[in-house]
């Protein structure tokens, strides 16, 4: 599969990790803008299903994606297997932009504490898989950050005029 050009952005990488059959669900404020809240954001956050299968053609989504980490000092270091099948954070910059891969989100809920609080959304001709507003509230308001606590009140008014 060609990658993506750097145009593409972040649908340019849920493309391309459709395309490779990667078990993944959509959280972060990418997650946010689909529920429809009126936020901006810039990176792609992903939380990845860890079996083994998946996160082989998750590094081959990666590898398509030239996939490589964050770097301040400029070094070039690449994701390791190892490391992706673990419950850490992956902060990368791809040829779409910034994906950050995650294994844990929140209070450590992962893939599979996560799913069942998750919807598909149509993304064009796509099926992705997104956190829904009430989970992605809980697990911003566990993170606790700083920019997390600031997107709070815009993702519950956004719920509660959903719901309304």
């Amino acid at each position: 599969m060609a990658a993506p050009s750097a145009s593409s952005g972040f649908r340019g990488a849920i493309e391309c990790l459709c395309a490779h059959r990667v078990e993944f669900i959509v959280v972060g404020g990418i997650a946010a803008v689909l529920n429809g809240a009126p936020i901006s954001t810039f990176d792609l956050d992903i939380v990845h299903q860890r079996t083994p299968e998946n996160v082989a053609r998750l590094m081959a989504a990666l590898a398509a994606l030239d996939a490589r980490y964050r770097d301040l000092a400029g070094r070039l270091l690449r994701p390791q297997i190892e490391a992706i099948a673990g419950d850490g954070h992956h902060l990368l910059l791809t040829n779409c932009g910034p994906v950050d891969v995650l294994g844990r989100i929140g209070a450590g809920e992962g893939f599979d504490e996560l799913r069942g609080e998750s919807n598909s959304h149509l993304l064009g001709d796509l099926k992705v898989v997104v956190l829904n507003l009430s989970a992605l509230i809980r697990t911003k308001q566990a993170a606790g950050r700083e920019k997390d606590l600031a997107v709070l009140p815009i993702l519950r008014r956004t719920l509660s005029e959903s719901e309304g």
